[in-house]
């Protein structure tokens, strides 16, 4: 083996390493104020193997935000998996396998953290051309099993509300990614924002308890 193949960077070690850097310069500066000069300098990298990989800064973006949210997606689908196969789908299970990946991959620093959290936020509240097509591509498929299965699970709601109670959900879940300290601020210390099973848990009792109550309301409200 020769000298220069021998101390030649692994292709996916360089792109993971890339990739975290424009994770984090693309949290910090959005799209438009990040550079790939600047993304390559972080990474340790030669900007050519930026465009060797990805071909440009719009494709590098969206790699970014496609290998986290796969991750999240994936993670979703295996929990609802492992619910049905132990025949324990209920309300507040769904909304567990739905927001526990994404409040876990925001706290986790090796997993992108908090800078995941900012892009997400960024791109699924952007009114722009590319985050509604990322938004799209990368999430309203789970949505939509999601959507269902709240529907399903839920009697009197209609699939319009699962909808509605769905985006809520997701609104809340996001809010939750990043430990801002926010609720230690405000509980005097009462509150850790470290426990995630405590976070998540008070979530998944918030949205179920919304959920029902639409459920019933509309019921209520049908013609006898």
């Amino acid at each position: 083996m020769s000298r220069n193949t021998a101390t030649k960077p692994e292709p996916s070690s360089t792109q993971d390493n890339i990739l975290d850097a424009a994770e984090e310069v693309f949290a910090e500066n959005g799209f438009h104020g990040a550079t790939t000069r600047v993304i390559a300098d972080k990474a340790q990298a030669n900007s050519a193997l930026i465009h060797y990989y990805f071909g440009n800064k719009e494709k590098l973006f969206e790699a970014v935000f496609a290998r986290r949210s796969e991750a999240i997606n994936e993670e979703r689908r295996q929990q609802l998996t492992r619910l049905r196969q132990a025949n324990r789908v209920t309300l507040e299970a769904i909304l567990d396998a739905l927001l526990r990946p994404t409040v876990t991959l925001g706290r986790d620093p090796s997993r992108g953290g908090a800078h995941y959290a900012r892009l997400l936020v960024h791109v699924a509240s952007g009114t722009d051309e590319r985050s509604q097509r990322l938004t799209k591509e990368r999430y309203n498929a789970i949505a939509t099993l999601f959507i269902d299965q709240i529907a399903a699970i839920t009697p009197g709601l209609t699939r319009d509300d699962a909808v509605l109670c769905y985006l809520n959900a997701i609104a809340i879940g996001m809010s939750l990614m990043a430990p801002t300290g926010r609720a230690e601020d405000l509980s005097q210390g009462d509150l850790r924002d470290d426990d995630i099973d405590a976070i998540i848990a008070g979530a998944v009792r918030f949205i179920s308890a919304g959920i029902r109550a639409i459920a019933a309301a509309t019921e209520r409200e049908q013609p006898t």
